[in-house]
């Protein structure tokens, strides 16, 4: 019986072998939730059914190019995005990196009415803010943002988003 439990227990851990990273734009004149569609689609990850997850990358996990996953895929991601309307400057992004000493890595997100530039600040402290909690120092940073300018009469969004794909 003890045996059972043990092989169960095991094969209930999903860890993420392999992730990419993608991001993506777009305006609608019907609604942000419309807006952001397109942006799920320009990303390649519009067909998926997203399962937001917290920000840890598994010890091993390897970065690849984009896949493209059977539609209606329960995916699990860290997802960053932001919606506005006419006239706004919206930003979203997500910044991930490995630890130093080999123990998996991190991944912030966020989001702001503003420029990518100042996202990307807010994002650096973030994750130093991660490694400091931790006691760690890590491998550089790498980011993915993106930024919209809004035009008037639409809306808009934006998103970056890491992308478990194989367990």
């Amino acid at each position: 019986m003890l045996k059972l439990l043990v092989l169960v227990t095991s094969r209930m851990h999903l860890v993420p072998k392999k992730f990419f990273v993608s991001s993506g734009c777009a305006v609608s004149k019907v609604s942000d939730l419309n807006a952001f569609d397109k942006a799920l689609l320009e990303a390649g990850i519009g067909e998926l059914n997203i399962v937001s997850v917290s920000s840890i990358l598994p010890i091993g996990a390897e970065q690849v190019s984009i896949r493209e996953l059977p539609m209606g895929t329960i995916t699990h991601c860290v997802l960053a995005q932001m919606r506005g309307g006419e006239g706004e400057m919206i930003s979203a992004g997500i910044a991930y990196g490995l630890r130093k000493d080999g123990k998996g890595g991190y991944v912030a997100e966020g989001h702001i009415h503003g420029s990518k530039k100042a996202l990307q600040e807010i994002m650096e402290w973030k994750m130093d803010e991660m490694a400091k909690l931790r006691g760690i120092e890590m491998e550089k940073i790498e980011y993915r943002l993106e930024e919209l300018s809004v035009p008037m009469d639409h809306y808009g969004a934006c998103l970056a988003a890491l992308v478990f794909v194989e367990y």
